[in-house]
């Protein structure tokens, strides 16, 4: 479903990415992990070119782009590797002005020109599906961090992409209002959802991954299927990072 080959991207002299390759399979969990540094949000952000890499290839699904030094890739190949993406952000990012519903209306009629009854319609079915239904007409300021995210969910999910984009998509709520997000993601995953997320939460890493990457200084240090990685990491570093996981039962 994605493929990056040899992606490297800097931040002036800071070398995030060195030469990152990765395939995400279809209808399954990737989850790429790694201390605060390590490039993981920076890679995410590379599948949608959120951030471009200075060099490297991305694949989702048919869409393609090249990127080579000092050159731009052209627009309507990014739109095109755009389209296959949702993406759910660390902070919410709704629209302050419009109710739960209408976010997640917003791109069906305002990008992909769908009638609003129809809009509406999908919407519906979306926030249902993440429990918020009942929170339709309510404004972002009035939802506890929990719901708004799951909102953004519904949100991400409402053009139906081929993959749901994470970037630490509980890293901003507290352990009990993450439990929601876990299990509306849980289900995602249960039901084929192909995601790709970055985060420093092994719990959720843990309990939906069904592949594991795992980043430490802009490299790829160990990757495979998550209960290999958690349950017997081969390379020491990971061994160090995974080790708070070591009283969970996988």
């Amino acid at each position: 479903m994605i493929r990056l080959d040899k992606i490297e991207k800097s931040f002036g002299t800071n070398h995030v990415l060195r030469g990152v390759s990765i395939e995400v399979p279809e209808g399954g969990v990737t989850a790429l992990i790694g201390a605060s540094g390590s490039g993981k949000s920076t890679l995410l952000r590379c599948v949608n070119l959120l951030e471009t890499p200075q060099s490297g290839d991305v694949r989702i699904d048919d869409a393609h782009v090249h990127l080579s030094p000092g050159s731009k890739p052209r627009q309507d190949a990014v739109l095109a590797l755009r389209r296959k993406t949702g993406m759910v952000f660390q902070n919410f990012q709704l629209f302050p002005h419009q109710t739960a519903l209408e976010n997640v209306m917003e791109g069906l009629v305002t990008v992909l020109g769908q009638p609003r009854e129809q809009a509406r319609g999908r919407a519906m079915a979306l926030l249902d599906k993440v429990g918020m239904r009942e929170k339709a007409d309510a404004w972002p300021s009035s939802l506890s961090g929990g719901q708004q995210q799951r909102v953004a969910i519904a949100r991400a999910l409402a053009p139906a992409p081929k993959v749901l984009l994470c970037d630490e998509p509980t890293s901003a709520l507290d352990p009990q209002l993450a439990i929601e997000v876990v299990e509306v993601l849980a289900q995602l995953a249960r039901e084929g959802t192909t995601m790709l997320m970055a985060t420093h939460d092994l719990r959720l890493a843990a309990t939906i991954a069904t592949n594991v990457v795992f980043l430490e200084g802009g490299n790829v240090v160990e990757s495979g299927p998550a209960q290999q990685v958690f349950r017997a990491p081969q390379d020491e570093s990971t061994k160090r990072f995974v080790a708070t996981l070591s009283s969970l039962t996988l």
